[in-house]
């Protein structure tokens, strides 16, 4: 009972129930299901292996992630160091400075117009 049929009952995420749930296969392709249908919403997709895809969420956090890798530019640690020690100690005065600035927000002059 290795072979896949037609109608078999399988299950797999539904993408418009964004559940996992059961599936009966429309179609196969070389021995592996390649459409199948909810048996919940009766909605028919492309076999997902029973995996759920990863949110867009998720894709835009790891785009975001591999952007700042690819521009960490990969110096070598001992030479970075060196260079976060030099940028502490010349950032230090600026830091104070703005941090009395951010402690007064600036205050917005808000003009309301009369309703007719």
């Amino acid at each position: 009972m290795d072979e896949l049929r037609l109608g078999d009952i399988i299950d797999d995420y539904c993408i418009k129930c964004r559940r996992l749930t059961n599936h009966a296969i429309v179609s196969i392709v070389e021995g592996e299901a390649a459409k199948v249908r909810c048996r919940s919403c009766y909605h028919d997709h492309t076999y997902l292996k029973e995996q759920i895809p990863p949110s867009k969420k998720d894709l835009k956090k790891m785009e975001l992630f591999n952007a700042v890798l690819a521009n960490s530019g990969g110096a070598p640690a001992a030479e970075a160091e060196s260079q976060a020690v030099a940028g502490a100690v010349v950032a230090a005065e600026p830091a104070e400075a703005t941090a009395s600035e951010a402690v007064e927000p600036a205050k917005k002059n808000r003009v309301r117009s009369k309703k007719a």
